[in-house]
């Protein structure tokens, strides 16, 4: 069709002013002017400052990240108390599940009055719920070796106590945003989740008085320690640690349990069943009566029928996996973490804020992984998203640290094909690998 010379300049004037707008106008070659950008999303398992490091010199990539991750507002005391552990922390996650993991492992044994697991079991809940309240392990121990029915609030445990399961009845969220290759505290935003009144209200059996100077027949109490040292897990280990280290050391300057300090034997989990196992086996040997682990909900699920066997206990600060609530535990297993089916709903939440309409949920495929993909599904098609709009998709994760890379490039052009605006990746350390594989696929990644 024709047009006239002042019609094309009108028609140009106008296509400047919409310019982001519109691929209608000027030169632009489709492809370019079309390209769809996609923001990253992710879970508490890469959403911390150690995670740009896996990405090495492409760390670029995670800025504009955004996730959710099982967290209260800490203290800036305790945040003290923590670098005093550990000056060169730089990550809280998981680290206040795990300090009150311990505590309450430890006044549950001062309750009971004994080192026995299946004693200490009936008082783990009970420690949570209708009692004298106390908020710190001094006060606390205190009322316990008085006979007093305690009612622990500590760091991570807030608003209400455990329920008959054995895991928090109330959870806190933190939306957390990568601004450069950091965590922005500034833009970091809290949503509580739960229902108080699912905590339980079982009457447990009468605390025992400590006798004066202790039990001198009574062995000392050992807690063993099952966390990521090594393996895909390990950017976590550091505030778990110290959370523990933390834990210990302020049980023992208030006097200990049932007369004596308690002791700790570190031990890794290794991300892997195999590393896990054989750390349980030594601990067992050793004597230990609680095991504080594992860091991932797969590895706990692969070590639960040892631990369960050999009658100890295993409390875990950071496994997530909803189906575990129900796992045949023989009532021996225990977590300061919420189950994802609390998570689920916050991820969800964050993704359809920024208006996103075309999501991918990629997932390392195992009882994490894919127990925390499921739900996210769920709670994005009851807000509306079409199942057409969705796409899952999952990965194998490496089985040690010699094992080959993640290779994600056919899940990355996947994504490229399906025309995306959101990515959510649900994995630890190896997860970077899928942000590489989407950069090398050309899928642009919004910033």
């Amino acid at each position: 069709m024709f047009v006239s010379r002042r019609s094309r300049v009108a028609t140009l004037a106008a296509c400047a002013t919409i310019l982001l707008a519109t691929s209608a106008c000027g030169e632009d070659k489709p492809e370019e002017a079309s390209a769809q950008q996609v923001r990253l999303y992710g879970t508490d398992g890469n959403m911390l400052n150690s995670y740009p490091a896996e990405l090495k010199e492409r760390a670029s990539l995670v800025d504009g990240m955004k996730g959710t991750t099982p967290l209260v507002p800490l203290p800036d005391d305790f945040k003290g108390r923590l670098r005093a552990v550990n000056p060169a922390l730089t990550d809280y996650v998981y680290s206040a599940e795990t300090y009150d993991a311990v505590v309450i492992a430890v006044l549950a044994a001062q309750l009971a009055g004994s080192t026995d697991p299946a004693a200490i079991t009936k008082q783990i809940v009970a420690v949570t719920n209708d009692g004298q309240r106390c908020e710190d392990p001094a006060s606390c121990l205190a009322l316990a070796r008085n006979g007093q029915d305690i009612e622990y609030r500590g760091v991570s445990l807030t608003r209400a106590g455990f329920t008959d399961k054995g895991e928090p009845a109330t959870a806190s969220y933190a939306t957390l945003t990568f601004d450069g290759q950091q965590i922005n505290d500034g833009k970091t935003e809290f949503v509580g989740a739960g229902i108080e009144s699912a905590a339980s209200t079982k009457t447990p059996p009468k605390p025992k008085k400590q006798r004066p100077g202790g039990a001198a027949d009574q062995e000392p109490l050992i807690l063993g320690g099952l966390l990521p040292k090594t393996g895909d897990l390990a950017i976590a280990y550091p505030p778990m640690e110290a959370g523990a280290a933390l834990a210990i050391k302020e049980i023992n300057a208030a006097g200990g349990a049932l007369g004596k300090p308690v002791t700790w034997l570190d031990g890794d989990d290794g991300t892997n069943p195999a590393v896990a196992k054989a750390t349980v086996a030594k601990h067992v040997t050793d004597g230990v009566s609680v095991i504080i682990g594992a860091g991932g909900s797969g590895i706990s699920r692969a070590v639960l029928p040892d631990v369960v066997q050999a009658g100890k206990i295993l409390f875990s600060p950071s496994n997530t996996d909803s189906s575990l609530t129900d796992v045949d535990d023989q009532g021996l297993y225990f977590r300061t973490a919420p189950p994802d089916s609390l998570q689920g709903r916050a991820l969800a939440d964050v993704i359809l804020r920024d208006g996103s309409q075309k999501i991918v949920i990629v997932a390392r495929k195992d009882s994490y992984g894919e127990g925390l993909q499921g739900t996210v599904r769920e709670e994005l098609e009851k807000a509306g998203i079409a199942n057409d709009r969705l796409k899952l998709l999952t990965y194998e994760p490496p089985a040690d640290a010699k094992a080959a890379p993640v290779d994600f490039s056919g899940g990355a052009k996947q994504i490229k094909e399906f025309g995306a605006d959101a990515v959510l990746i649900i994995g630890f350390g190896e997860s970077a690998q899928v942000i590489r594989g989407l950069a090398d696929a050309g899928v642009q990644i919004r910033q």
